[in-house]
């Protein structure tokens, strides 16, 4: 292996200084000895990336970060999946973090690249954790990856007795709870739950000697999720659930578009939501009844305007 020197990862070859991911100790241990590149060094390798499309600047900003995938991919070995996939996985996101980080924004590109690799590592997961999948919609999504860790936290509440901590479903207390902080329905709590704690089906069985004629589930199995009108169906919601919203606020005034802000939009650190009709209506002088009217008005203008977004 390559040794490094003061000037931080000046090789020809930058990714020969970390073995391959088939030996996953040394690999770690040569990614966590990579040196950290300061923000001056950041910047420099950023702004050539970016102004002179330089690989081994590219190769730089990658390799000072793989301790960062290695820590992230940490957190999801609970799933069963190999960690040197999961790593891998994660490595994806950051190289399409560092292709899209802008040295001008303002932000480190540590804070930047975390979001590309758990995103990678989500749909890694999503889609190799279970053949079916358990998790489809963004509300699913989150409730799949908070629900696991919220279980264990009711195990180990200080308060917790002996029964429920051998019990392995929520009561029906704590899937209120769990419903309340992830703005879910309860009935979604409970069929995420099952789902998680389903085991895994044989969908194609191999033929043995005592029955020639084995067959499982996939026999009759239509996957209809990767028809491509559904697909691209599934996209159009994605897209307006995100920045068809956002243009459709664009078109309100300060007012209206505060009310469905606060009364539609706004999660406060606790769970709640945000202000009520009668705090706004104390706030602009009003009744509750004329902000009740604004935000409907605005909810039409909204519709409208999602339309011609789609």
């Amino acid at each position: 292996m390559t040794t490094h020197t003061h000037a931080p990862l000046a090789v020809a070859n930058p990714w020969a200084m970390v073995p391959p991911l088939g030996n996953l100790d040394a690999y770690i241990s040569a990614a966590n000895r990579l040196p950290m590149l300061t923000l001056e060094q950041e910047q420099e390798f950023a702004r050539k990336l970016k102004n002179e499309n330089d690989l081994e600047a590219a190769g730089k900003l990658v390799l000072s970060h793989l301790r960062l995938v290695i820590s992230v991919s940490r957190q999801y070995l609970g799933y069963g999946l190999p960690h040197s996939d999961l790593i891998q996985e994660g490595n994806v996101g950051l190289m399409k973090a560092v292709k899209r980080f802008d040295p001008d924004q303002g932000v480190r590109l540590v804070s930047y690249a975390m979001h590309w690799i758990k995103a990678e590592i989500h749909e890694y997961i999503l889609k190799n954790w279970r053949m079916v999948k358990v998790a489809t919609t963004k509300a699913q999504r989150k409730l799949f990856f908070n629900l696991r860790s919220m279980k264990q936290g009711f195990k180990a509440d200080a308060h917790a007795t002996d029964e429920a901590m051998h019990r392995s479903t929520l009561n029906p207390h704590e899937v209120e709870v769990v419903a309340r902080e992830l703005k879910v329905k309860p009935e979604e709590v409970v069929e995420m739950e099952m789902r998680m704690a389903g085991g895994d089906v044989l969908l194609d069985p191999t033929p043995n000697d005592e029955n020639d004629e084995a067959f499982g589930p996939i026999s009759y199995l239509t996957d209809t999720h990767h028809e491509p009108t559904a697909m691209i169906a599934a996209h159009q919601r994605d897209v307006l659930a995100s920045d068809g919203i956002a243009a459709a606020l664009n078109v309100l005034d300060e007012r209206s578009r505060r009310i469905v802000e606060e009364r539609w939009l706004k999660v406060e650190d606790n769970g709640s939501g945000g202000m009520t009709l009668h705090d706004l209506a104390a706030e602009y002088g009003v009744s509750a009844e004329r902000i009740r009217q604004i935000e409907v008005a605005a909810m039409k203008k909204m519709k409208t305007a999602l339309a011609d977004y789609a």
